[in-house]
């Protein structure tokens, strides 16, 4: 029998790890490109403020990428530690597009990234401004690659499983690349992270402001996060949309738990507002609904019904009775290989093999599953409803917020009113944490709604994890966590005494012995002594 205590906590433990790193991950895609467009003003002007400016910000950046690098790589290695038979049963495919954003960060990207530091009085401007660009256009390549391989995992297209070495193999692997919901997933993500560049960099200007320091660099920070921010803050409403669109295509349950939606509404389908759970904690008890708006936004019909949780539960126990047929073939094929008979059955079922494999948790001859074993885990294809409700409610009311928020802003630096208003320089300020609340409750939607799938509809996650004892993952839950969030608070210290110290001329400075520090620390001889 399964251990679910065990596969729990190899679930919290990878989920700490990837919530933490992505803390870093968006604010690297955000600064990398208005850090060029901030330095592709400089060599335009000439002005030695947009220097300062993409200087500045650079050295936010490095510091951020580094420890993004360095909580990334424990998640690639917990993929062998934690999820051995993930591993093995779908590595073949997974571990292409992972590979392949490896070699993005640690070669591509971070070739350019020490070119970027250190090339400022190495290359012509024109060179060094190339240089930033690819930075930031590896930044992102970096990202797409990862979002490729987790959006092979929400809509496996492209392979197929072979029975004879008991692994999904590639079929496709331009279907892995160009897979709908990979892209989606992709240009979403990058999107949220740029807004939060924008946030970022216009708070710390606000702050500027209200301490009547950095005036110059604050106000033309603030006019680029404005301008920035608005454009993408627009683009992830809009492409959010669109994952909402082939999410409704490809994984149904996650969205009629989204919608708390447990009656199939006929077209076109209401959204719901507000709701709040019934006695049982499930159906609605009382909700608030906006007609036609749902078939709208996840149909983009009139005509197209929504499917609710009972009648895709209803579904999910017919695809798990072939399943069980895909599981016994699969049975006699490795006893007999040659077996022509099984093999024609199973091509004709193993689509539905992962349903099978949901018996796994009750039973282990899963073709002697009874009707209410059967009924049980088709039950469980439904993930927690309540928390993916309100989760993203929150995300999508933030989205909007941006996008009003932005769009005053701009219209304010339009008009030269930038520090004229202390209580909205102080909101300014105050809204720092919002975009990254609004992205880990995204991955929490988009990962969590998929349970009980490692792979959708392919590989249970409870059947994906490795054999490890229960001490074995609180220890190194204990560990990962305890290190993670003091590695958080040393990066927090560093970004702060940076942001005290300002703006600075050079990024290094060459002291007397030819030893480089970094200059937006102060030149104290424990700084000195640090950077020799």
């Amino acid at each position: 029998m399964i251990d679910m205590t065990v596969v729990e906590l190899s679930r919290w433990q990878f989920a700490a790890t990837a919530m933490y790193h992505f803390i870093f991950v968006p604010l690297t895609l955000g600064l990398s490109f208005m850090m060029a467009i901030m330095e592709s003003v400089y060599v335009m002007t000439g002005r030695d403020v947009w220097r300062k400016a993409t200087l500045f910000w650079g050295t936010l950046f490095g510091v951020n990428f580094a420890m993004g690098v360095a909580t990334g790589i424990v998640m690639e290695f917990q993929f062998g530690m934690n999820w051995s038979y993930y591993s093995h049963y779908v590595g073949d495919v997974f571990g292409a597009p992972l590979a392949i954003e490896g070699l993005m960060a640690f070669f591509l990207e971070a070739t350019f990234i020490g070119l970027f530091f250190f090339g400022w009085d190495r290359l012509s401007k024109v060179g060094h401004l190339a240089v930033t660009w690819l930075t930031a256009l590896g930044a992102n390549f970096s990202a797409l690659w990862i979002l490729i391989a987790n959006g092979w995992m929400q809509n496996p297209v492209g392979s197929k499983f072979n029975p004879d070495t008991m692994r999904m193999e590639v079929t496709d692997f331009m279907a892995v690349i160009f897979n709908q919901v990979a892209q989606a997933k992709f240009v979403h993500t990058v999107s949220a992270g740029y807004v939060t560049g924008a946030v970022f960099i216009f708070a710390i200007s606000c702050l500027f402001l209200l301490q009547g320091r950095h005036v110059e660099l604050a106000k033309r920070s603030m006019v680029v996060a404005a301008s920035f921010g608005l454009a993408s803050a627009l683009s992830v409403v809009v492409l959010g949309d669109e994952s909402g669109y082939v999410a409704t295509e490809h994984q149904k349950m996650k969205i009629a738990a989204m919608e708390a939606s447990y009656e199939t509404d006929p077209a076109p389908a209401p959204w719901t507002l507000f709701a709040l759970p019934g006695p049982d904690g499930g159906a609605p008890s009382f909700s608030i609904k906006v007609p036609w708006v749902g078939g709208l936004i996840t149909t983009r019909s009139l005509d197209k019904p929504l499917p609710g949780i009972d009648e895709l539960v209803e579904h999910a126990q017919t695809r798990i009775r072939s399943g069980m047929i895909a599981y016994d073939a699969l049975q006699e094929i490795r006893e007999d290989g040659t077996n022509s008979q099984a093999r024609a059955i199973f091509d004709e079922h193993w689509p539905d093999l992962g349903y099978g494999l949901l018996l796994k948790r009750y039973r282990d001859d899963v073709g002697n599953a009874t009707d209410a074993e059967i009924a049980q885990a088709a039950q469980d294809t439904v993930p927690d409803v309540w928390p993916l409700f309100w989760t993203f409610r929150i995300m999508m009311g933030l989205g909007f917020f941006f996008i009003a928020f932005f769009a005053v802003w701009f219209y304010r630096a339009s008009r030269g009113w930038l520090d004229t208003n202390r209580p909205m320089l102080w909101f300014g300020f105050a809204m720092l944490p919002l975009p990254w609340i609004a992205i880990e409750f995204g991955w929490f939607i988009a990962e969590y709604g998929r349970q009980p799938w490692v792979v959708e509809g392919v590989l249970p996650t409870f059947y994906a994890a490795s054999g490890l004892s229960f001490w074995d993952l609180v220890i190194s839950l204990t560990f990962f966590v305890s290190l993670y969030t003091v590695l958080l608070v040393i990066m927090v210290m560093l970004m702060v005494k940076i942001i005290k110290a300002g703006p600075q001329d050079k990024l290094f400075a060459a002291t007397d012995d030819d030893d480089f520090v970094v200059a937006a620390l102060p030149a104290t001889p424990a700084n000195r002594e640090l950077g020799s």
